[in-house]
């Protein structure tokens, strides 16, 4: 059985100014930027990227971002590229949250053209699937899970496999509270990793991290992290604290 390194990653979604960043990365260094049982990495707004990667700068503590375009470059305003990010010293992207399916209606055909792009430079994606409240109620959760999986990783040769994280969000389950039971995150974890090793072979699929997203609290983070197929979490609102934060990423470094 290979053993996978936990890793928690923090979305800060729309939230804290550069210098708001800058503090709240700061005090995450100062508790746990020397620690190296767990990835850790935080997920800043785009206008904080470059302070925040500083304030990482001599810590375990990577850089990633919430987003990017397909494109090196051209046309598409608003928008960051691969290489821009990879500029600021980032080593993660966010790809396919729930968010940007949902209130920008990125389709899984576009996350795919991403999904490629940032391994193309050296960028891990952390690739987001997940189904919404009536997807599971209509017992499509698994169908839907499979679609996103399948589709947003077409095209990825089995040697780049390794470098993609994927995090499980039941969309039902972020921001709201709700939490999937340790059970439900397992079942889709596990089939997930299921999926996996059909697409790359059993090696590859049991070095691939599939994180949770969803509400994960320092109150549920055991459970949760103790599962077979859980490797860390994709922190939302609990990412803002750096007490709670720091918390979560010290569960993971005790979960087994």
């Amino acid at each position: 059985m290979i053993l996978r390194k936990k890793l928690m990653a923090g979305n800060w979604k729309m939230n804290r100014t550069s210098t708001d960043a800058v503090a709240l990365a700061q005090e995450i260094v100062v508790a746990i930027g020397k620690q190296a049982e767990v990835d850790v990495v935080v997920c800043p707004p785009f206008t904080a990227l470059e302070s925040v990667g500083k304030a990482l700068d001599g810590s375990t503590v990577k850089l990633g971002a919430q987003n990017m375009h397909s494109e090196v470059s051209g046309a598409f305003t608003g928008e960051i590229s691969a290489p821009m990010l990879r500029a600021f010293f980032a080593t993660h992207v966010i790809l396919g949250h729930s968010e940007r399916r949902t209130y920008f209606g990125e389709s899984d055909e576009f996350i795919n053209k991403k999904v490629i792009a940032a391994l193309k430079h050296q960028l891990r994606p952390i690739f987001c699937v997940g189904e919404t409240l009536a997807e599971r109620e209509a017992g499509a959760t698994l169908k839907v899970v499979q679609t996103q999986t399948e589709r947003g990783l077409e095209g990825v040769s089995k040697e780049l496999a390794t470098s993609v994280v994927i995090a499980y969000e039941p969309v039902w389950a972020i921001g709201t509270g709700m939490v999937a039971t340790s059970e439900q995150a397992q079942e889709v974890h596990a089939f997930i990793r299921s999926l996996l090793t059909k697409l790359f072979g059993e090696h590859v699929a049991q070095k691939v991290r599939i994180l949770y997203g969803g509400s994960m609290k320092s109150a549920n983070a055991a459970e949760l992290l103790g599962q077979k197929d859980i490797d860390g979490g994709l922190i939302g609102g609990a990412s803002l604290e750096a007490r709670s934060f720091v918390e979560l990423v010290k569960a993971a470094t005790v979960a087994k």
